[in-house]
């Protein structure tokens, strides 16, 4: 019987694992769990003898997947797949995939649960501001963008999108203003929504340049990584500009100086809280198992991310 091994250090909730389960077995496979590890050794005794294998942000390099002799597929549940070597996976005719979506409508209410708290001071008793009429930048329109266009309408917020690799007809038929550059998109919008991922043209991409031209009263949320924003950068526009505010859902290197210089202006979760939903939990993990068994048994390749 193949094996599809579950290996999270932080653990799907039980209702996702019991779900992920039921699929496994209802398909004919062995489930194997490892969840909560501490080393890296113990992973690499569990990869041994499986067939497929989910993930969270599991770190997946060549090492694992050397010693994961039978693996085929690896699939990483959530949108970001910057913990899986993909040319190790390649290079070992491993394929490797995500589960783009699952996760899209919790980070995106996270976006506006930030927002909120910011633009109201943290709740300290002291007059904030209002979302709406405020114009709305979503930084890529993918699957995140579009829940968070969807729930802006609410807010009554004025929308705008740039994403290279959308049509601008899409955009607009959302109702949504497209726009020609990044550059636009900052200098146009209050507030920017960061959706974009991590790669070789997007990190540090998030620059002085483009915060400094944002209108007054300018609020950066990113929930997509840490990677793409130029952290000094960040620290520059602050110093420069009272006005601004920097949301992540991930705290930056640089943590300390915004503790020491910028009370009151930043917010940063304690670890990525974007796919922390009990909802968006099972659905990404159920997801990556479906995934696994269509590719071993029918060659499904649709969400792969690697050559």
């Amino acid at each position: 019987m193949k094996k599809i091994l579950v290996a999270t250090d932080k653990p799907f909730a039980k209702e996702a694992v019991s779900l992920i389960a039921d699929v496994v077995k209802s398909s004919g496979f062995e489930l194997v769990l490892l969840e909560k590890y501490t080393t890296k050794a113990e992973l690499l005794a569990a990869v041994k003898g499986v067939s497929g294998m989910i993930v969270r942000s599991d770190i997946i390099d060549a090492e694992v997947l050397q010693a994961a002799s039978d693996l085929k597929i690896v699939v990483r549940a959530g949108a970001g797949y910057d913990n899986l070597d993909l040319e190790a996976c390649t290079a070992k005719g491993i394929v490797a995939m995500n589960t783009p979506g699952q996760n899209s409508n919790a980070v995106a209410e996270l976006v506006f649960g930030m927002m909120v708290y910011m633009a109201r001071n943290g709740f300290n008793g002291t007059s904030g501001i209002e979302l709406r009429g405020k114009k709305l930048g979503i930084h890529a329109y993918g699957n995140v963008g579009q829940y968070v266009a969807e729930i802006a309408k609410g807010f009554g917020l004025e929308l705008y999108a740039f994403d290279p690799f959308v049509s601008k007809d899409i955009i607009k038929k959302a109702g949504i203003t497209p726009l020609d550059s990044v550059e636009e998109l900052y200098k146009t919008c209050h507030y920017v929504s960061l959706h974009i991922p991590a790669t070789a043209q997007t990190k540090q991409s998030i620059n002085h340049a483009l915060l400094s031209s944002m209108p007054q009263g300018a609020m950066l949320i990113n929930t997509a990584r840490k990677e793409v924003i130029n952290e000094a950068d960040v620290l520059k526009v602050m110093a420069e500009r009272p006005d601004f505010i920097y949301i992540s859902d991930i705290a930056p290197d640089n943590k300390a100086d915004f503790e020491a210089k910028f009370a009151n202006r930043f917010l940063f979760t304690p670890k990525k809280m974007g796919a922390q939903t009990e909802e968006a939990n099972i659905n990404a993990g159920v997801a990556a198992a479906k995934q696994i068994i269509s590719y071993i048994n029918d060659g499904v390749e649709t969400y792969k991310v690697n050559k």
